[in-house]
């Protein structure tokens, strides 16, 4: 892949605030364009396709694999695949934008390795693990046992902190979304 195009890659455990912060950048930084995933699953609600997600089927995606068409990929659940498109980050750099990735601890870490300098991992962090546990129980969007689950990864992703160039404590939103715009802005040398 050339260009001259940078990535910005946002990774955390789910309930550390990442996508609130990831909106903002897109609307604050306009260099900045959200990278589209790839994913086998199947559209939720109003999803459209080419907007939130590219949706494939299994034998699709696994062609692309194939073909050594992802940047990077990951099978999520049995069957259930994610991944970023080399000409979706091509596509970006074309029109001379940079990428910004909302992704989880594994697909940031994996794209780091693939895009390496080209690249700022950062790994948005909750200031505990009991925020992190009364943030997603304020979400009511799972039940106390999806939840305690959800915990239980959270804590394994934690150990992933150290593989990310920089670390974000969102412990107060507004001071997170500042620290978060200085770090993508002296990156990019805006």
């Amino acid at each position: 892949m050339e260009n001259n195009g940078k990535c910005i890659i946002f990774s955390a455990p789910s309930g550390s605030g990442k996508t609130t912060i990831v909106h903002h950048l897109l609307k604050t930084i306009p260099e900045l364009v959200f990278s589209i995933s790839a994913t086998t699953r199947r559209p939720r609600g109003t999803e459209e396709n080419g907007v939130d997600y590219y949706f494939l089927k299994e034998e699709a995606f696994k062609e692309k694999i194939e073909a050594a068409e992802f940047v990077e990929y990951e099978e999520v659940y049995k069957g259930c695949y994610y991944g970023t498109l080399k000409s979706e980050v091509e596509r970006i750099w074309n029109d001379g934008k940079h990428v910004v990735f909302d992704v989880d601890v594994v697909g940031g870490k994996n794209l780091k390795e693939s895009l390496g300098d080209r690249a700022l991992a950062v790994f948005v962090k909750p200031p505990s693990l009991e925020e992190l546990k009364k943030r997603l129980k304020n979400r009511s969007t799972e039940s106390d046992a999806e939840l305690e689950v959800r915990i239980g990864k959270a804590k394994k992703e934690m150990r992933y902190e150290k593989r990310f160039d920089k670390t974000l404590v969102n412990n107060d939103l507004k001071t997170a979304l500042k620290e978060a715009e200085e770090m993508v802005k002296s990156f990019l040398e805006i």
